[in-house]
C-alpha cells in the first residue's frame, strides 16, 4: 500500500491529465503499433511485434502506478495549515548564512518538484532540512557540497 501524498490542485490536475492521456491516446498508439506489426506476417519472428507488446506492457505498468498515485493523492487545504513553521506547500524564503544570498522555494511532493519553477521536494535534502523550522531558525541542509546553513526569513502559504 502506498502512502498518501499531498498536492496542489494544479499538481493533481496535471497527474490526472497525464493519466487520461496515457489511457486514451497512449493505448490507441500502442494498439496501432501492434496492428501494424501483426500485418507484417509471422509473429514468431517479428521483432516489431515483440517491441510493440513490450511497449504495451510498460505503458500498462505506468498507468497502474499513476492510478495508485492519483488514488492516494490529497489536495491540501492551506487554511488548516500551521503557518508558523515550514511544511508542505509553504513558500519559504531562506538566506545562506555563509554568503548572504536569499532565495525562495515552495515545498511540494516529489512528483511536483521543479527547481526551475522554485518548487523543491519535501523528500529532498533541502526539504528535509527546512521542514519544521520557524522564522529565525537556522536550518542545516546536507547537500552534496557538505553541510549548508540557511536562516529562515519568511514562511507563506
Amino acid at each position: 500500500m502506498s502512502k498518501v501524498q499531498y498536492y496542489t490542485e494544479e499538481g493533481l490536475k496535471k497527474l490526472k491529465d497525464e493519466l487520461h492521456e496515457l489511457k486514451t491516446k497512449g493505448r490507441m498508439d500502442i494498439a496501432h503499433q501492434i496492428a501494424e506489426a501483426r500485418d507484417k506476417g509471422d509473429l514468431s519472428e517479428n521483432a516489431e511485434y515483440d517491441a510493440a507488446k513490450d511497449a504495451q506492457g510498460l505503458l500498462e505498468l505506468k498507468i497502474s502506478k499513476l492510478e495508485e498515485v492519483v488514488g492516494n493523492a490529497r489536495v491540501l487545504d492551506n487554511s488548516k495549515m500551521d503557518t508558523s513553521k515550514v511544511g508542505i506547500l509553504c513558500t519559504v524564503k531562506i538566506k545562506n548564512v555563509k554568503n548572504g544570498m536569499t532565495v525562495s522555494y515552495t515545498l511540494v511532493s516529489e512528483e511536483e518538484a521543479d527547481l526551475k519553477a522554485g518548487k523543491i521536494s519535501l523528500a529532498s535534502p533541502f526539504g528535509k532540512g527546512l521542514v519544521g523550522k520557524f522564522i529565525g531558525d537556522i536550518a542545516e541542509v546536507n547537500a552534496p557540497a557538505g553541510k549548508l546553513q540557511f536562516e529562515i526569513l519568511d514562511i507563506t502559504y
